[in-house]
């Protein structure tokens, strides 16, 4: 490794082409594939699923499985081509020059092997380092991937952790033996936001701190622009635009870094006036790409005979420093024009009241257990006091890191479970108390809910015409098999699928079709009142602002009342009408888009607003990051239960935030704040994000 020059690239990757062989074919999955990380870098890849960015970050790795291959090209690391090493060099170099973090931290951890002793095996198997100095090491590690009491953590299972600090030991053990290159893969997609804004943050000081070289595989554009220097663009196996992160950002030179951004909730869409654009049809398949540019069947400036009559290759873009496209056509588009206009909407008519909640609490009972807890029967106060309503054809968005009791509102509501105390009216019907096979049918059909895995909630063994009749069948709509049938393909319609899908099995559909079919279950009875629990979270941009569109839609066409829970604050600026923030059970916002948006804030929801990535060069924000997680709702914090994460507390006189439980306050009408801040405190506050000056 000594002849290697620190002034030359540490990872180029040239004219890379991978495939998957199969009993029926040779299914190609990256194609002509070149990219270069410099010493110190960092590199994003984004693209949607499917399009090659993890089968590259495993081919550097070399560990592609037994039916993946090289097909052609090289990676050289140091200068060393890693296609043509041995295993034995591999190992040596896989965790200790090469390190990969991947999306399930779960995966990475021993579930049976404290975190200490999991750590302390990379040097001592790297390095031939001695226990005490390697303990010390990993110590020192916990410590700069900031974790509390690193001692308790070195003696504790990773089941004792929780899902963002065991991302952090994830990362400590990648760093433990100060690898060159650091390849993290989707590392932030399981995480709150917060949680996620944390891990950004550390990810890009521990770069800066030990040198190393990072490629960042992302779907998501703003965390790219956060934590990278340069990005490639993927798109159906093939780099299509590469550059750094300005150049491609407000420099766009290929069709589908374009679509990607107006597919995107940026800081001024809106739902009325500025609709998402979603990228017309669906990804090809590997065994049926379009001949010449795999981008053609779905681009705006396609040209027939000139972009599908060959193969395109990476050119230069002029005047910018090593950013390439592979568009035939970049030098004749007109990249500033405003994208085309799509139908602007009236607003959803905002109507009655058709859903109240007054006081609701629930409580979870945790059973005695005198081994572990001295026989103390403890109870989880899921949600505490929820008082809200929401109007006939509003939506209301209801956001929250993990744990703070959103989907248990949501269970309560559906009867899944009873709530411990308070009223819900369900238009003028009180069903607190009242379980789901208690309810009527009317019930059950006007309030239904669309979740978050698709995949979990269709049956794999039935087609999708006969899941939504199904649902017919038990909302009793239609007298016969045939009008129910005739109804069944008017959902379709509805959701915008096509009719000759009745007759599919699920494993057919990709994931928003499948997502497609959970929502026209959901509308078969009706529904007056929508409960969508994160239902696009697990789903591609592009896909995503297409089903965010068909959500719109549908609520414009039958008035529908919306609960939108998700943790993703940009998509709920761009689709609600008032937003409840939720914390440890506690409501502690609720108002319009625009009042919960815009300061005063509370003290939470301004660190929630600080820690979305936003893919915008000309948006800057103030960086609020959290410290420590979330309290246990089982051991709830006294007084605000904020109060333990907050950075405003010391303007709160005497020890009033952990002894009392601050009042709701109506700071202007409609916009209420749990917060014992003062009024002129709120008045101080200033916006977390702002357009940089030119």
């Amino acid at each position: 490794m000594t002849d290697w020059d620190p002034s030359k690239p540490i990872l180029e990757i040239e004219n890379l082409s991978i495939s998957f062989f199969t009993r029926l074919r040779e299914i190609p999955a990256v194609m002509d594939f070149s990219c270069t990380v410099l010493p110190g870098e960092a590199m994003g890849l984004v693209g949607e699923s499917g399009c090659g960015k993890s089968t590259v970050a495993l081919a550097v790795m070399r560990d592609l499985g037994v039916n993946g291959r090289i097909v052609s090209g090289t990676i050289r690391f140091k200068g060393r081509d890693l296609t043509n090493m041995g295993d034995a060099e591999l190992r040596k170099i896989r965790g200790s020059e090469i390190a990969m973090i991947y999306q399930e931290p779960m995966a990475s951890l021993n579930p049976a092997m404290k975190i200490g002793r999991q750590l302390m095996e990379v040097p001592i198997i790297h390095e031939g380092m001695g226990k005490s100095e390697a303990r010390a090491l990993a110590r020192q590690l916990v410590a700069d991937v900031r974790l509390p009491d690193p001692d308790r953590i070195l003696d504790a299972y990773p089941h004792q952790l929780s899902g963002g600090q065991q991302q952090r030991i994830v990362i400590a053990m990648a760093l433990m033996s100060k690898p060159a290159l650091l390849i993290l893969d989707e590392p932030t997609t399981a995480l709150d936001v917060t949680v996620e804004a944390g891990i950004v943050e550390l990810v890009r000081e521990l770069g800066k701190k030990y040198g190393t070289s990072m490629l960042f595989i992302s779907h998501n554009l703003g965390l790219i622009r956060e934590t990278c220097d340069r990005i490639t663009v993927m798109y159906s196996g093939e780099a299509v635009e590469t550059g750094n992160i300005t150049d491609v950002f407000n420099r766009m030179r290929h069709p589908y870094t374009q679509a990607l951004f107006r597919a995107i909730p940026l800081p001024g869409a809106n739902k009325n006036d500025r609709p998402l654009r979603a990228i017309p049809g669906n990804f090809p398949l590997p065994h049926e790409r379009p001949p010449g540019c795999n981008f053609g069947p779905r681009c705006d400036y396609f040209v027939d005979g000139r972009c599908n009559a060959t193969d395109i290759a990476m050119a230069p873009v002029a005047g910018d420093n090593r950013h390439d496209s592979r568009c035939l056509r970049f030098d004749e588009i007109d990249w500033d024009s405003p994208p085309p206009v799509e139908a602007t909407h009236e607003g959803s008519r905002i109507g009655e009241v058709v859903l109240r909640m007054d006081d609701v609490r629930k409580y979870y009972e945790v059973s005695a257990s005198k081994l572990f807890s001295g026989g103390d029967t403890k109870v989880v106060k899921a949600n505490e006091t929820l008082s809200f309503d929401a109007r006939e054809g509003e939506t209301l968005a209801i956001v929250g890191e993990s744990g703070c009791g959103k989907s248990t509102f949501a269970k309560v509501l559906m009867g899944l479970e009873t709530a411990t105390g308070g009223k819900i009216m369900l238009f003028d019907e009180n069903v607190q108390s009242t379980p789901i096979e208690n309810r009527n049918t009317d019930t059950v059909s006007s309030l239904q809910m669309v979740f978050q895995n698709p995949f979990d909630t269709l049956n794999p063994s039935m087609t999708v015409g006969r899941q939504i009749i199904r649902a017919l069948e038990i909302f009793k709509v239609g007298k016969n098999d045939a009008e129910r049938h005739q109804r069944m393909l008017e959902l379709l319609d509805l959701v915008k699928l096509p009719r000759e899908f009745a007759t599919r099995m699920p494993r057919q559909l990709s994931g928003g079709q499948k997502q497609r079919v959970g929502i026209a279950r959901a509308f078969a009875g009706d529904a007056k009142v929508v409960v969508a629990d994160e239902p696009v979270s697990a789903l591609d941009v592009s896909v995503q602002a297409a089903v965010t569109e068909l959500l719109m839609d549908i609520q414009r066409k039958n008035h529908t009342t919306l609960l939108f829970i998700s943790h993703d604050l940009s998509i709920v600026r761009y689709l609600s009408d008032r937003v409840m923030v939720m914390y440890l059970g506690h409501v502690v916002e609720l108002g319009s888009t625009d009042q919960v948006f815009n300061p005063p804030y509370h003290p939470y929801t301004e660190a929630l607003l600080s820690a979305v990535p936003i893919a915008d060069t000309t948006v800057e924000k103030e960086r609020i990051v959290l410290e420590g997680d979330i309290p246990s709702a089982m051991n709830p914090p006294p007084g605000c239960p904020f109060q333990t994460r907050c950075r405003w507390k010391p303007k709160v006189p005497g020890n009033l935030c952990e002894t009392e439980v601050p009042p709701m306050r109506t700071l202007a009408e409609g916009h209420q704040v749990k917060c014992h801040l003062a009024e002129s405190v709120f008045a101080e506050m200033k916006p977390v994000f702002r357009v940089a000056a030119e």
